[in-house]
C-alpha cells in the first residue's frame, strides 16, 4: 500500500506539471525521475478516463487509482530492454583512450535495436560507474601525517615599479585535527618550498612522522606510483627534521584529500577575505594571512559546534608530535653537474672552479644563500662565496694548472718592461698588440710568442723586425714570425730608399704624430 500511495502521488505530480506548468514529457520525466514512456502512459490513461484537471477535492488517491487503472487492469510494465555490459565498456575505455561512449552505444544498439536511447545509456553507465568507484575512508593517527600542497589561488603583491607578483600560496594540514597552516611565497622554487615547510613545522612546534606532498618537481625528481625518487635536497631536509617523505600517487588527489579540503577552506576564508586589500610585499601579505589563520583554526566545525581545529590539535596532534631539532635547517640545495673543459662548473648563471684534474668528472653542487660547495664522490673539493651577479667566473688560483698560473703571472706592464730590454721598437710592438685586444689577457699568448721569438734571434734583428712590423701595421704574432722567416726586414734595407712624396698641403708630416 505505501508503494501505491507513493506511485499515485507521482502520477498527480505528473498531471500537475503537464496541465498547470505546461512542461513537456521529457522535462517532466527528469523532474519526477521516471522514464518518458511512463509519463506518456499516465497522460494517455487520464485522457482515456475522460478526466479533467484540476481534479476537485472529492478525488482522493484511491478514486484516482480506480479511474486510471480499472479493476482487472494493472499498470503496464515497461518492457525490459537488454542491459549493456558496463564492465566491458569500462575496460574498453581504459584500453583505448580515444574511444567514446557514443561509439560504444552505437555498437550496443547494433546488437540490440530495441535497447536504451543514448541519454538513458549514458545515465545508467554513470550510475553504475559511481557504485564501482568507492572510496576507502582514511584513518589518521594523531601526529602521524602532515599533508602539503600549493593552492590554486595566489596573492597579488604590488611591486615598487608598478608591476605585480602573483605570490603562490602554500597550505599544510595535519591529518587528525586538520589544523591548518598557510603562507605566501615569491615562487615555487626549492628554497621557498623548504622554507615554508620549515615555517609550518615551527608553527606546529613539532614534527610529524610523515610528510605527504604532491609529486611537485621541487620535491620529487621522478614521479612513480611505487618508488618515487626524492630530490637530494629534500631528502637532506627530511633527515634533519627526522621525518619521512611519502609523495602521493600521480594523478590521485584522493590520496591527499585532507589538504585538498584545507586548500578549499583557505581559499574561501582567507584569500576571499583579502581580495580587496592591496599588499606591497610578501611579508605584509603573510602578516594578514597569519591573523586569519588564527580565526580559521578557532572557527567551530559546522557539524561539531563544540570543536575546532585548534581544540582538536591541542587534544590529538600536539601531544603526539616529535620535538623540533635544536637548530634550523640551513636551506642548502643539491644539484648535479659536470666539470667543463675549463675546470669550472656551471651553476645558477655563473661558473665556479674546481681542481683542474677533475675536468670532465660528474660532481654534486651544494648551495646555500651564502656559499657554493662542490663535492666529488662525497668529498668536498671546492668552496666559494656565492655570486649574485650573472655570467661571472669565480676562480681560485690554486685550481689552475701550473702553466695557467704562470701565464697569469705575466701582467701587461711586465711584458712591456721585458720588451723594452730588447729595444724600444719591440716594446712598442708588444704594447700595440695588447692595445688591439678588447682585454689585455686576450693578447697574452701572442706576446708570449714574441718573447719566444726574441730568445731565438738577436736583439738587433728583433728590433729591425719590430720596426718593420710597426711601419707596415703587421702587428700580429704570425706576421712577425713570417717577417723573420722570410727576412722581409733585411730586404727593406737592400732595396732603394723609399721614394719621397712631393710636398702637398693635404699631406701630414712626421711632426703631426709627435
Amino acid at each position: 500500500m505505501p508503494g501505491k500511495r507513493k506511485s499515485m502521488r507521482k502520477i498527480k505530480e505528473i498531471l500537475r506539471l503537464h496541465f498547470e506548468q505546461k512542461l513537456g514529457q521529457r522535462q517532466i520525466a527528469k523532474i519526477v525521475n521516471a522514464s518518458q514512456s511512463t509519463v506518456h502512459e499516465y497522460l494517455a490513461r487520464m485522457k482515456a478516463a475522460n478526466l479533467k484537471w484540476p481534479l476537485d477535492e472529492s478525488w482522493d488517491e484511491l478514486r484516482l487509482e480506480q479511474a486510471l487503472f480499472p479493476p482487472g487492469q494493472t499498470p503496464a510494465k515497461i518492457p525490459q530492454r537488454a542491459q549493456p555490459d558496463f564492465s566491458r565498456i569500462r575496460d574498453e575505455k581504459q584500453k583505448h583512450r580515444e574511444l567514446t561512449v557514443e561509439l560504444l552505444w552505437e555498437e550496443y544498439r547494433d546488437q540490440h535495436p530495441d535497447g536504451y536511447c543514448y541519454s538513458r545509456f549514458c545515465k545508467l553507465y554513470r550510475k553504475w560507474k559511481k557504485k564501482q568507484d568507492v572510496v576507502m575512508r582514511q584513518e589518521h593517527r594523531p601526529g602521524e601525517k602532515l599533508f602539503l600542497d600549493w593552492a590554486g589561488a595566489t596573492i597579488t603583491v604590488f611591486r615598487p615599479d608598478g608591476s605585480t607578483l602573483q605570490a603562490p600560496l602554500f597550505v599544510a594540514a595535519l591529518g587528525a585535527s586538520s589544523y591548518t597552516y598557510a603562507e605566501a611565497v615569491p615562487d615555487q622554487q626549492m628554497a621557498s618550498w623548504l622554507k615554508v615547510q620549515m615555517h609550518a613545522l615551527e608553527y606546529y612546534n613539532g614534527c610529524p612522522q610523515l610528510l605527504i606532498p604532491d609529486n611537485t618537481k621541487t620535491g620529487v625528481t621522478r614521479a612513480c606510483i611505487y618508488e618515487p625518487d626524492l630530490n637530494p635536497t629534500y631528502q637532506e631536509f627530511a633527515a634533519h627534521y627526522r621525518v619521512a617523505v611519502m609523495p602521493t600517487r600521480p594523478r590521485k588527489p584522493r590520496d591527499k584529500a585532507k589538504v585538498e579540503s584545507a586548500v578549499q577552506v583557505v581559499q574561501r576564508w582567507i584569500v576571499m577575505r583579502l581580495r580587496h586589500r592591496r599588499f606591497f610585499s610578501v611579508t605584509e601579505a603573510n602578516e594578514a594571512i597569519r591573523e586569519l589563520l588564527t580565526y580559521l583554526n578557532n572557527r567551530p566545525f559546522r557539524k561539531r559546534r563544540d570543536e575546532t581545529r585548534a581544540s582538536l590539535f591541542a587534544k590529538l596532534d600536539q601531544p603526539a608530535l616529535q620535538p623540533l631539532p635544536a637548530e634550523r635547517y640551513d636551506l642548502s640545495q643539491w644539484a648535479q653537474a659536470r666539470v667543463n673543459i675549463d675546470y669550472h662548473v656551471a651553476f645558477d648563471g655563473n661558473w665556479y672552479s674546481v681542481p683542474y684534474k677533475l675536468t670532465g668528472e660528474a660532481v654534486e653542487v651544494r648551495s646555500t644563500p651564502a656559499t657554493v660547495e662542490i663535492f666529488h664522490k662525497g668529498k668536498r673539493v671546492a668552496s666559494h662565496l656565492r655570486s649574485r651577479e650573472r655570467n661571472k667566473a669565480v676562480t681560485q688560483h690554486e685550481h689552475r694548472p701550473r702553466s695557467h698560473q704562470a701565464h697569469l703571472e705575466w701582467p701587461p706592464s711586465r711584458m712591456i718592461d721585458w720588451a723594452g730590454k730588447v729595444g724600444p721598437y719591440t716594446a712598442q710592438l708588444v704594447e700595440r698588440m695588447l692595445d688591439d685586444k678588447p682585454h689585455p689577457e686576450m693578447g697574452y699568448r701572442a706576446c708570449l710568442g714574441i718573447i719566444r721569438l726574441a730568445a731565438k734571434y738577436s736583439p738587433a734583428r728583433m728590433e729591425s723586425v719590430a720596426e718593420y712590423a710597426l711601419l707596415t701595421g703587421a702587428v700580429r704574432y704570425k706576421s712577425v714570425k713570417s717577417i723573420l722567416q722570410h727576412g722581409l726586414d733585411t730586404q727593406r734595407s737592400v732595396t732603394s730608399s723609399p721614394r719621397l712624396s712631393p710636398e702637398h698641403e693635404n699631406l701630414r708630416g712626421a711632426g703631426y704624430f709627435q
